[in-house]
């Protein structure tokens, strides 16, 4: 990597006004707001909220150093991390549910979000780690316009469900160093169910494909990320997820050099029960129970054969 291009790609759109330009037309966007694939059409700028329960401010669960990510992005300092509050998806399995579907967080003003970002670059963290933030893509656009001014320097990372906007992403070009989304289902039915999200699989293909046209292959410098793409992938019990589909697509269709983590520590989650932690839901009886190192293994085992080898061991 050449010595320019180990500054985030944000510190040049800025020098050339084009951060500001980006900025004016992702504003626009929450007015009739289209950011997500679901497009509710209802005025963020005056704090009407759609499906991901958002005004204009975007709320903020928590922040600081995380060690839980994947070690190009851990380093030795961590994840300078935010999670964001609310989501546009609505994962009957989510893990962090009290985040992404409660009301767990607080409206953060931009000017406090930028200042969140900066102290944790003085924390020593190796990027912004922007989590669950396919909703508030004009808001993080508006807010590294701040950073950047307060000095911001260090890549900015994008940690999304993959169900993106075609438009919002583009309007990430250049800002964005390091895409890491989900790649969830490998079909809308099942997406449907567990998800509220029918047209997952075409949205999620399209998502990455643009991710990966912006930033390539993920590039790591003395162990630590510096740019691309980072895809992740849950294994669920019973193939719900579509691991003999998704994992070939990405092969297929992204680059047999993607660096993709396979994951299996799925567990049932509370969110899933009718009246309490406890009660099973019969629709999804499937998932109440741990994915088996069976089925780990065949994910892994269609991975590696459809020539995937970055990210996973097994």
């Amino acid at each position: 990597m050449r010595p320019e291009d180990s500054l985030p790609g944000y510190i040049r759109l800025h020098e050339t006004g084009e951060l500001n330009a980006r900025i004016d037309r992702a504003f626009d966007l929450l007015r009739e707001c289209t950011i997500c694939p679901r497009k509710c059409g209802v005025n963020r700028q005056q704090d009407e909220r759609g499906f991901c329960k958002t005004g204009f401010l975007p709320v903020i669960a928590s922040s600081g150093p995380h060690f839980g990510e994947e070690p190009p992005l851990v380093g030795h300092k961590g994840s300078g991390t935010l999670f964001v509050s609310h989501c546009n998806l609505a994962c009957r399995f989510c893990q962090n549910h009290a985040i992404s579907q409660g009301e767990r967080g607080t409206g953060t003003p931009l000017k406090k979000l930028a200042g969140m970002m900066i102290r944790l670059q003085e924390a020593g963290c190796h990027n912004i780690n922007i989590v669950t933030p396919s909703h508030i893509v004009p808001q993080l656009i508006m807010t590294i316009g701040i950073a950047v001014e307060q000095g911001l320097r260090i890549p900015i990372v994008y940690n999304s469900g993959g169900y993106d906007s075609g438009e919002s992403l583009r309007l990430l070009d250049g800002i964005i160093d390091i895409y890491m989304p989900d790649a969830k289902f490998g079909s809308n039915e099942v997406a449907a169910v567990l998800a509220q999200a029918p047209d997952y699989v075409e949205i999620m293909q399209d998502a990455i494909r643009e991710m990966h046209r912006q930033v390539g292959d993920l590039v790591i410098v003395d162990g630590i990320a510096a740019r691309g793409l980072l895809v992740r992938h849950l294994v669920l019990p019973e193939n719900l997820a579509g691991s003999d589909t998704v994992l070939p697509w990405i092969a297929q269709e992204i680059s047999q050099d993607t660096y993709v983590n396979i994951m299996d520590q799925y567990h049932w989650p509370a969110s899933l029960s009718t009246t309490g932690p406890g009660t099973k839901d019969p629709r999804f009886r499937e998932l109440y129970r741990p994915v088996t190192a069976r089925e780990y293994a065949t994910a892994i085992r269609w991975a590696r054969e459809a020539g995937l080898h970055r990210g996973f061991s097994g």
